[in-house]
């Protein structure tokens, strides 16, 4: 297998150099490495230099995720493994990235993805977000998991994931514009083309957020957007309020035992989320300003793509 890394960036921060560290000490080896900024200016396109990776630039204002990941896509031909990782997003072992390029042993595999494990000193709802959705057991998903798992069936990650080339060619690429979720929109196409996802716990990253309220909203808002975009997910898979629900009582659960205080802010979250979600499933009543006011992806709602 000839593979790539692949990571789009953006003033990478402090951060940047431990990822890099952690990307140098894998066993795996990795026949290209290459980063698509969008405009920094605080020394990352010099340090990822510095540590091998080839470097191609596109405007700010030309940001897509999906774009962003296509493009990184067709700059790699010779590649049949892609592994996608974001700049905050920290390999936490030398055998990271070779436990998830394993899961490709298996040819029905499309998509492979790692857990992903609270960053060092997260809060206490930060880290049950992440134990929640990233468990210690692996699975194999396919289409028919759909009739237990709903919309989660075709979830993966745009933080810590590999795509066979061969799969994602399959489904014809990234989506090239999309408010978020480009991962999720490849993950349900691939399993119904018949391919399979596979959740490798055993492939470990350190990646977590602290959400403000105000994020909070918007990240659903943002939700809820992609999902009236794409209702072909939710007509094909099924609704994800069963897995929100079993999201908020375990959150509540994990809240009484360990810190009671919380409560306040786990009701008013809950809240922000509904809000956020219903707001961005009816996005096309609102006005453009609110959409962009209530929105986390403002630059989406004045864009249009081409690949060149």
């Amino acid at each position: 297998m000839n593979i790539a890394l692949l990571i789009p960036t953006l003033n990478a921060g402090h951060e940047w150099k431990k990822l890099l560290e952690a990307i140098d000490c894998q066993k795996l080896r990795i026949n290209s490495k290459i980063i698509l900024d969008s405009g920094s200016n605080d020394g990352t396109v010099t340090l990822a230099r510095n540590y091998g990776f080839q470097v191609l630039t596109i405007e700010k204002e030309s940001f897509d995720h999906g774009y962003a990941r296509q493009l990184l896509a067709n700059a790699c031909l010779d590649c049949n493994i892609l592994i996608y990782l974001t700049q905050d997003c920290i390999l936490a072992n030398k055998d990271s990235l070779q436990y998830l390029v394993d899961s490709f042993q298996n040819p029905n595999v499309g998509i492979a993805y790692g857990r992903q494990l609270p960053r060092q000193n997260a809060k206490l709802l930060e880290s049950h977000a992440r134990l929640f959705n990233y468990p210690e057991q692996s699975k194999l998903k396919s289409l028919s998991d759909k009739f237990e798992m709903g919309i989660k069936t075709a979830s993966c990650s745009n933080s810590f994931a590999a795509y066979r080339r061969e799969a994602l060619n399959d489904v014809g690429g990234f989506p090239l514009h999309s408010i978020f979720g480009e991962d999720v929109i490849v993950g349900g196409q691939i399993l119904i083309k018949g391919w399979k996802i596979a959740y490798e716990a055993k492939a470990e990253a350190y990646h977590s957020h602290d959400y403000s309220l105000s994020e909070e909203f918007k990240r659903y808002f943002d939700i809820g957007v992609f999902h009236r975009a794409n209702d072909w997910l939710l007509d094909e898979f099924g609704s994800a309020n069963g897995e929100g629900l079993k999201y908020v009582k375990s959150e509540l659960n994990t809240v009484v035992k360990k810190n009671p205080l919380l409560l306040p802010k786990v009701f008013s979250s809950v809240l922000a989320k509904w809000l956020g979600y219903k707001l961005g499933l009816s996005y096309f009543k609102l006005p453009l300003s609110y959409q962009k006011a209530f929105s986390m992806h403002k630059s989406y709602w004045d864009k249009q793509y081409k690949l060149k």
